[in-house]
């Protein structure tokens, strides 16, 4: 009697530790940035205290939401090995996600009058060589070719989905005026433009869709989605002055319509993470201003001027699956005052 109750206590006690054991791998912690550097604001002298606080933070990874260099330097083939070398500082992955001054505005006369297209497959082959940046690496899946920048990974109860969603309206040109404005692209180059911009939104929603299906059957509470672009989530001032769907933010609709769909579905909670707009915000936007998604929440990550990261921490489960503690760094603050 007394063995088996040694033998039954003993098992006890191995499945707490086991249970304990899962519940710690399952809590972690992760940072989101991005927009930066910026040679326009300077930032470079700030991005080793930027990368020396998040090195120091016990990251699982990080996460950033594009945008490696500003909107009016050139798209030089230097400026992507210079984001490859930042990248190289960090001890934990690196998951990157394409911005709009990485590509899609390399066509403006400012940015040297590339054809933006082309820049979009030297951001491929160069900027995912590896499966993820960083000094470490981790498992993730990514999209067939050419779609090679969306990428998807699982960890902890919660699902990660890495979107090529840029600003400068997802490369959706509108009109002759849209096309033509500072820029050095032809009429053909713009229509390319428009076509690639079918193709990708087409593919990145199918991808986003196959990443809630596999969040369900896992079971995970929850799903992180990171674009660069912002897609026009403004609050109303009055009722006459209503801005939740602003004129030329056409490009995110079909998008934004698909995420809604699938949040409505979803068991769980649902992030959008994006950049682009430089400051710190969360929200809940969706669908509109005077309607809520109670399972949906928007992230909006620090960018230049303002050289500071987001640490996330992940607990599956937490009521909210994710929570955020903006991370400033006390000599990037300085700099940010001064601005």
């Amino acid at each position: 009697m007394k063995n088996t109750l040694r033998v039954a206590l003993a098992a006890s006690v191995a499945a707490m530790a086991f249970a304990t054991a899962v519940a710690a791998q399952d809590t972690y912690s992760f940072a989101l940035w991005g927009d930066m550097p910026y040679a326009k604001a300077d930032d470079a002298p700030a991005i080793p205290a930027l990368l020396a606080d998040m090195n120091a933070s016990d990251l699982a990874f990080s996460l950033y939401d594009g945008d490696i260099k500003d909107g009016s330097s050139e798209c030089t083939d230097q400026i992507y090995l210079d984001a490859l070398a930042m990248f190289k500082t960090l001890t934990a992955p690196a998951i990157y996600v394409p911005g709009d001054n990485e590509w899609t505005d390399c066509h403006r006369i400012n940015n040297g009058g590339y054809d933006n297209l082309e820049r979009l497959e030297h951001v491929r082959q160069v900027m995912f060589a590896t499966p993820t940046l960083g000094q470490s690496t981790m498992d993730v899946t990514r999209q067939s070719a050419p779609y090679v920048e969306n990428v998807m990974f699982d960890r902890g109860g919660a699902m990660f989905v890495g979107l090529n969603v840029p600003g400068s309206n997802n490369n959706k040109v509108n009109d002759d005026a849209a096309c033509t404005a500072k820029s050095a692209r032809t009429p053909a180059q713009c229509a390319a433009d428009n076509a690639e911009y079918e193709a990708r939104d087409a593919a990145n929603i199918a991808w986003m869709t196959e990443a809630f299906a596999k969040a369900a059957v896992n079971a995970d509470k929850g799903i992180m989605i990171v674009i660069q672009g912002d897609p026009g989530f403004v609050i109303p001032e009055t009722e006459d002055d209503d801005e939740s769907r602003l004129p030329g933010k056409d490009g995110y609709a079909a998008f934004l319509d698909a995420l809604i769909a699938q949040t409505e579905a979803f068991d769980g909670q649902v992030v959008l993470v994006h950049g682009d707009t430089h400051y710190f915000k969360i929200d809940k936007p969706l669908p509109d201003a005077t309607h809520m998604l109670p399972n949906f929440t928007r992230v909006q990550t620090f960018g230049s001027p303002n050289i500071q990261w987001i640490k996330v921490d992940v607990d599956a489960t937490g009521r909210d699956v994710f929570t955020f503690q903006p991370m400033v760094v006390a000599a990037n603050a300085m700099k940010s005052m001064s601005n």
